[in-house]
Parts: structure tokens; C-alpha cells; sequence
């Protein structure tokens, strides 16, 4: 089946305005997102801020295509940085990119790693986080504006989802700002918050069973 892409902002400069892709028939939005990202290689850091849309309408990466759909891939929105949500792997380096303006005197990044163990000391073997997407999504925001208006401060910040392998970023926040003592500040501001705040669960698998908690509880 053949469906026709539209891409905007950023998204557009690193490929095309329009173009249509083959796909196999039930192919789903991920699908054409990765067709055409084989054509145009600098979309692939993006994956994890982007949002799709299906026939002007939003839709999610496993809804499936239908011949002659016009699919959209929309860059982030809230204030240009990226804010959000992945189910994939955090591109910690890409973030500290987009907020390093030359404005900026300081960056500081704090990466939340999956841990090999619990608190009480036992051993995990896998640790999964569940979210209530589009609360946690506007929440997200909403922490970091309020960091960012405090402290005149550039944030990104992006939590994962699903199963996060051990030793891997769970949650990263990089703040930008003209001196260190507010993007000190601002950091430690975002994470306390999204402790408090985000709507989101940690799951820590055991060899005798498993338990759910707040991050950071």
C-alpha cells in the first residue's frame, strides 16, 4: 500500500516536506516512521519526541495504515526543547545539545539509572515503569516551565517507559543556564518534582516475586 508523509520545523530541514512511502499491507505509523527514516538517518535521534498524526488527527505508533493515508510527524512543541515520554532508550548527548545555546554559561544533566539492586539490598532482575501518558506528559511540562521561568533556565527533560534494562537511563533532565547556581537549582527542582508529582510507577522484579512503588519512594 502507498501512503503520503508530511513532516514539519526540524523534522522537514533533516528530510522532505512530502513524500509518499510503500509500506506492506496492516503496516502500522512506526512502520512508516521507519521507512522513512532509512531514507533520511538525521531523524533517528528524534524518534523519542515526535508525535504522529493520521489523517489530521493524532494517532499512536502501533495504530495501523490503510492505503492512501496521509501520515504527519510533528516535532516537539513546548518551547522547542524536548519534554515527554519514551519507550525507547534516552539520547542523553541529544538533549544536552538542544539546550546548550550560547547564552548558556552552564549545563548540568542528571541521568536516573536503572539499578541492579533495592533499596532493602536485594538482588533485581528486571525494573519496569508504567505511566498514565498524557497526565504525565502535561505534568512534565509543567515542571519544567515552572524551572525554567524560576531560575531563566533552558529544560529538557524525558522519562522512559515499558522495561528499562539495568544500568540504562530511566529518567534525564539537562538544564541550561547563564550560571551554574541556577541550572544547579533548576536540576534539583525538576527531579524533586517529578517525584512528587508525575504520575508514574516503578515496578522492581525479584527472583521470588515483584513490587510496585513510586520512583524515588
Amino acid at each position: 500500500m502507498r501512503v503520503h508523509v508530511r513532516t514539519f520545523a526540524t523534522l522537514r530541514e533533516l528530510s522532505v516536506d512530502r513524500c509518499d512511502l510503500d509500506l506492506a499491507e496492516g503496516a502500522d505509523v512506526a512502520a512508516a516512521w521507519t521507512a522513512l527514516a532509512a531514507r533520511h538517518p538525521g531523524l533517528v535521534p528524534h524518534r523519542p519526541f515526535v508525535r504522529a498524526a493520521r489523517n489530521g488527527a493524532y494517532a499512536g505508533w502501533a495504530d495501523a495504515l490503510g492505503d492512501d493515508d496521509e501520515v504527519a510527524f510533528l516535532p516537539p512543541v513546548s518551547g522547542g526543547t524536548s519534554i515527554g515520554l519514551t519507550d525507547g532508550p534516552i539520547d542523553v548527548a541529544a538533549l544536552e545539545r538542544e539546550v546548550a545555546l550560547p547564552s548558556h554559561g552552564a549545563l548540568v544533566t542528571f541521568v536516573g539509572r536503572a539499578r541492579d539492586h533495592a533499596d532493602d539490598g536485594r538482588p533485581v532482575i528486571e525494573l519496569e515503569y508504567e505511566a498514565f501518558p498524557e497526565m504525565a506528559a502535561a505534568e512534565l511540562a509543567a515542571i519544567a516551565g515552572e524551572a525554567e521561568a524560576a531560575w531563566g533556565a533552558t529544560v529538557a527533560v524525558v522519562h522512559r517507559t515499558g522495561l528499562v534494562p539495568l544500568g540504562e537511563a530511566a529518567v534525564a533532565i539537562v538544564v541550561a543556564a547563564p550560571h551554574r547556581g541556577a541550572a544547579y537549582e533548576a536540576n534539583r527542582f525538576v527531579i524533586e518534582q517529578i517525584k512528587l508529582r508525575l504520575p508514574i510507577w516503578k515496578r522492581e522484579r525479584f527472583a521470588d516475586g515483584s513490587e510496585w512503588k513510586r520512583p524515588g519512594a
